[in-house]
C-alpha cells in the first residue's frame, strides 16, 4: 500500500450496495486518501493482503497505512473520516449507537449475498470462486 493513503479497503466489486457505497467514497476522496482494492477482480491476490478471500467477503476490511488489518464498521470510520466526516464518526463512537451498528452491520454482512441478489437455489457462493 502507498504510506500517502489513510486506509486501503477491501470491497466486492460485484456487489450493487458495495459499489455505490465505494462509488460516493471515490467522489467524496479529493485527497486520495483511500486506496480502493476490488477483491472480485480477476487479479486479486489474497495472499498479499494475509487475509483469506472468504473472510474479506464475509465482512468488509481495510488496511491502515502501517499495515494493521481492521474490519466491520471501524473500517466504515476509517473511511468516513477520511473524507472529512469526522462529527457523524464521532456519533457512531456513542455507547449503545456503536453496539447497534456493530449489530446492524454484522446482520447485513451476513446475508449481503442474498440481500444483493447473489445468491442461487443451492446457496451463496463467491461467483466464480468455490465458497
Amino acid at each position: 500500500m502507498n504510506a500517502t493513503h489513510d486506509i486501503e479497503v477491501f470491497f466486492d466489486g460485484e456487489c450493487p450496495l458495495c459499489i455505490r457505497e465505494i462509488r460516493m467514497l471515490q467522489r467524496r476522496d479529493k485527497e486520495m486518501r483511500i486506496l480502493f482494492t476490488d477483491i472480485a477482480a480477476a487479479d486479486f491476490d489474497d495472499s498479499k493482503v494475509g487475509v483469506a478471500l472468504n473472510d474479506l467477503m464475509a465482512r468488509i476490511h481495510g488496511r491502515l497505512a502501517d499495515g494493521t488489518i481492521v474490519e466491520g464498521v471501524e473500517v466504515f470510520r476509517r473511511l468516513y473520516s477520511a473524507i472529512g466526516f469526522r462529527r457523524l464518526v464521532a456519533l457512531t463512537r456513542v455507547p449503545g449507537l456503536s453496539h447497534l451498528l456493530e449489530v446492524a452491520y454484522s446482520l447485513f454482512a451476513k446475508n449481503r449475498l442474498r440481500l444483493t441478489g447473489r445468491c442461487a437455489s443451492e446457496g451463496c457462493a463467491i461467483p466464480g470462486r468455490s465458497s
